[in-house]
């Protein structure tokens, strides 16, 4: 807070900014990541540099990327004791993430809600050196990530993350946490790495099925532009019924079928 008062800073929410003020928390995300002396971590949202020097502390390198130009006054002055820290000035939604050098090993941040999915869902698969991901969400959007075959919150993020990844820890973030309180619930969600990421087969299979949620997978998918015998054949290596809808497969079911159907 007297930082942002230092450099008369208030944040933009319409850039889904909520600076973090618990450092219990900075703690939390880091000790829950794992984060040592040999790894390289990206952080998403850097804002005024309080998971950033925590970080930096932690790991032997930080790749720390923030879009508001406003915060460089703040990020030059608590960064400059710190040359392990790499600053790209950027909208993390458009970074080409693969590019990143030296490549990340762990994902550490108190992530913009409103790129929250794309980014963690995209980082499964674009990053594959990535183990552990120590991140902070909307609540809503960790249920998403996590959620089950057969819920009205299993969707497409759901496959695609479950595919690469387990959750191994959750916890509630109070709105208190933040400056401003944000309106909505957060989670401190940690993933770790089971295997590799959804291959670009698996990734079109899952988004034709879950956008025509409403149909059957068979309808769904051959609208799409596949093959309506080899959709059900597809449907039948993994015992689903001709009716199965998209909220209905497990992502193995999904990435058995992918296979089918490459």
């Amino acid at each position: 807070m007297r930082l942002l008062a230092r450099h008369d800073l208030r944040p933009d929410t319409s850039l889904g900014q909520h600076f973090l003020l618990d450092e219990n928390l900075v703690d939390v995300s880091v000790r829950d990541a794992e984060v040592g002396l040999e790894d390289v971590v990206l952080e998403v949202g850097a804002g005024v540099g309080v998971l950033t020097v925590a970080l930096a502390r932690a790991a032997a390198h930080v790749h720390a990327v923030e879009l508001d130009r406003r915060l460089e006054p703040a990020l030059a002055e608590v960064l400059a004791p710190h040359p392990n820290v790499t600053l790209h000035w950027a909208d993390a939604a458009r970074l080409a993430l693969e590019s990143l050098d030296p490549a990340p090993t762990k994902l550490v941040a108190n992530l913009p809600y409103s790129i929250a999915t794309p980014i963690v869902a995209d980082s499964t698969w674009r990053l594959p050196g990535l183990t552990r991901w120590s991140v902070m969400v909307q609540r809503e959007v960790a249920d998403r990530w996590t959620a089950a075959p057969g819920g009205r919150e299993y969707g497409a993020p759901s496959v695609v993350v479950q595919h690469a990844t387990r959750q191994i820890a959750r916890r509630a973030v109070p709105r208190e946490a933040f400056t401003p309180r944000p309106r909505v619930e957060s989670s401190l969600v940690v993933l770790e790495r089971i295997g590799p990421g959804a291959g670009e087969g698996l990734r079109r299979l899952v988004r034709a099925a879950f956008a025509g949620r409403r149909k059957t997978l068979v309808n769904a998918l051959s609208a799409a532009g596949y093959e309506r015998a080899a959709v059900l054949a597809a449907l039948e290596s993994v015992g689903a019924p001709l009716g199965a809808r998209a909220e209905t497969l497990s992502p193995p079911d999904y990435a058995v079928m992918a296979e089918a159907l490459a």
